[in-house]
C-alpha cells in the first residue's frame, strides 16, 4: 500500500528515468554494435568523417592544414602549420554527447515531431560544433601548446557540454511536453 502511494506520487520521474536509460542504454547498444564493426586498428567512418570536416574548417584559416589518418593506431593526426599538434579518436566524433543529449530529449519529448525535429536539429547542431571545436583546439594547441590540458580537458569540455545544457534547458521550456503554455 505504501509503495503505491510512493509510484503513484513519483510516477512522471520514474518514467523520465526510464525513459531517459532505456532510451541511453539502447542508442548506446547501437553504437557500441556499429563499433564492433572496426578492429582496434582500424578507424571508424563517423571519426573519418568528423576528421575531413575538421581538415575544412581549418582549411578556411590556412592551407597549411591537414588530417592524416594514422598507420599505427585508429586515430587521425592533425597536422597545423606542418606540426603535428592533435590526434582525434573515435572519443572525438561526439557520438556519446549526442546520444546523451537525445536520451533526455526523448525523457522529456515533446509532441512526435517536434520532439523528431529537436533530436535531429540538436544532433546536427552539436556535430557542427564538435567539429569547429577540434578545429580551434587544433588551433590553439599550435599556438599556446603549454595551455594543451587546460584547453583540451577543461575548456573545450565544458564549451560542449554546455550548449547541450543550453539545448536541453531550451527543449524543457519551449518543447517538451511540461514546457509552460501561455494560456
Amino acid at each position: 500500500m505504501i509503495l503505491k502511494h510512493y509510484f503513484i506520487l513519483y510516477k512522471p520521474f520514474l518514467i523520465f528515468l526510464a525513459s531517459f536509460f532505456l532510451t541511453y542504454i539502447l542508442l548506446t547498444f547501437l553504437y557500441q554494435n556499429y563499433l564492433n564493426n572496426f578492429d582496434d586498428q582500424k578507424m571508424d567512418t563517423i571519426t573519418k568523417i568528423v576528421g575531413n570536416n575538421t581538415e575544412k574548417v581549418l582549411r578556411l584559416f590556412t592551407q597549411d592544414a591537414s588530417i592524416q589518418e594514422s598507420s599505427s593506431g585508429p586515430y587521425m593526426k592533425v597536422i597545423y602549420n606542418q606540426k603535428y599538434v592533435a590526434r582525434i579518436i573515435e572519443g572525438c566524433n561526439a557520438i556519446s554527447i549526442i546520444i546523451l543529449f537525445i536520451s533526455f530529449v526523448i525523457a522529456f519529448s515533446g509532441k512526435f515531431v517536434s520532439t523528431l525535429l529537436f533530436v535531429f536539429c540538436g544532433s546536427f547542431l552539436l556535430y557542427v560544433l564538435n567539429v569547429i571545436r577540434i578545429a580551434a583546439l587544433s588551433a590553439l594547441i599550435f599556438h599556446f601548446p603549454n595551455q594543451e590540458s587546460i584547453l583540451h580537458e577543461v575548456f573545450f569540455p565544458l564549451s560542449i557540454y554546455g550548449v547541450v545544457f543550453i539545448l536541453w534547458l531550451f527543449w524543457i521550456r519551449k518543447f517538451s511536453k511540461y514546457a509552460r503554455k501561455n494560456t
